[in-house]
């Protein structure tokens, strides 16, 4: 009899935590960082009930090497949705993609997270956009940056410390060696360095992470004008996109100035925020702060761990899903992305026309 009950509340136990899982969907397996969320139903916090993928051979590298089941994978995302009736779907093929992935999610009520940037163009945002409200799911863009404690520490410290001054100059820095030059799989590289399904080479890949950034700074504020210029340095390597971006960004009282490359001697991912008196320094690992003008010194601040759920990209998903938090102009919000999105558009508009374009 003991044994019986106790075989009751396991599975009470286990149907209970099965139902706090947020049941998500993975669209594409092409995008080199689909392997956080693959590895991340070990966690325990999610649970993957489909996988769209078209390439079996893909598929099946993918399936092998985080032990799933093969019964997870189907060959269109349409299949998939219809079948597991996720509540959200990840994304992780190509920016271009994006598009799709809403059109198929949003008329049932499935919310979606794309890989950053949200979309390759303006007129396929508004798309997304007008879709997600319209059948009011959340619609939210991921990128490495969000989950940095430096950036949060840094935010709040603008916001509350009266001492800092107002921004009137951000430099973000944001690349590594180049796709290719690091190793990014065939598949990854196929459209990344595509410029119709990526929209762009280093100027989206990376300039995308400054044009976020600032904008969470600067409160949704938009830029008077943006100015860019796009090299190919390696056109060998890369012939059909930039691997070089410099991007001016113009405020009434600011400006910001995004280096995206594919030309760094080293990985970077980092942000610099000047007032009159005080600066910023933050990347991944670290955050220095200096008050107080030419004399002052710079000091390295201690990192405070972001609490959960804001901590983690499928933590965070499954909050606003659940309705524990509201995403509204965060760096992850349709708001802020949408901005990104006509800011790297203009951004190439600028390249082309070699001057500045209006907002």
């Amino acid at each position: 009899m003991k044994i019986i009950l106790y075989i009751l509340v396991f599975f009470q136990t286990y149907a209970l935590n099965a139902q706090k899982k947020l049941k998500v969907g993975v669209d594409g397996l092409t995008h080199d960082h689909v392997g956080q969320i693959l590895s991340s139903n070990k966690r325990g916090d999610i649970v993957i009930v489909g996988i769209a993928e078209p390439n079996k051979d893909l598929a099946m590298r993918y399936l092998k090497r985080y032990n799933l089941s093969e019964s997870l994978l189907f060959s269109s995302l349409e299949e998939m949705v219809s079948k597991t009736k996720p509540e959200a779907v990840c994304a992780f093929n190509s920016i271009q993609e994006h598009l799709n992935t809403v059109k198929v999610c949003a008329p049932k009520g499935i919310h979606v997270m794309v890989e950053k940037p949200l979309a390759t163009n303006s007129k396929d945002a508004k798309i997304m956009a007008d879709l997600s409200v319209k059948h009011n799911i959340h619609l939210l863009t991921n990128y490495e940056t969000t989950w940095y404690p430096s950036h949060k520490m840094a935010y709040e410290i603008m916001k509350n410390d009266t001492e800092m001054g107002t921004i009137n100059k951000m430099v973000v820095r944001d690349g590594h060696r180049g796709p290719k030059e690091i190793g990014c799989s065939v598949e990854f590289l196929s459209w990344l360095t595509d410029p119709i399904k990526n929209g762009g080479g280093a100027v989206i890949d990376f300039g995308c992470y400054g044009a976020n950034l600032m904008t969470y700074f600067m409160n949704g504020q938009r830029p008077i004008s943006v100015s860019a210029t796009l090299k190919q340095i390696k056109p060998e390597v890369y012939p059909k996109v930039d691997d070089e971006a410099t991007i001016i960004l113009t405020y009434p009282s600011a400006t910001a100035i995004l280096e995206a490359s594919w030309n760094w001697p080293f990985d970077r991912k980092d942000t610099e925020i000047y007032t009159q008196t005080s600066s910023i320094f933050a990347n991944s690992k670290e955050l220095k702060l200096r008050k107080g003008g030419r004399d002052a010194s710079e000091q390295s601040q201690k990192l405070e761990p972001i609490p959960k759920p804001e901590n983690d990209s499928f933590l965070y998903l499954t909050a606003v899903v659940r309705g524990e938090i509201n995403p509204k102009n965060s760096l992850s919000s349709l708001e802020n992305n949408l901005l990104v999105v006509e800011i790297l558009e203009k951004a190439i508009e600028s390249a082309k026309e070699g001057k500045a374009v209006k907002f």
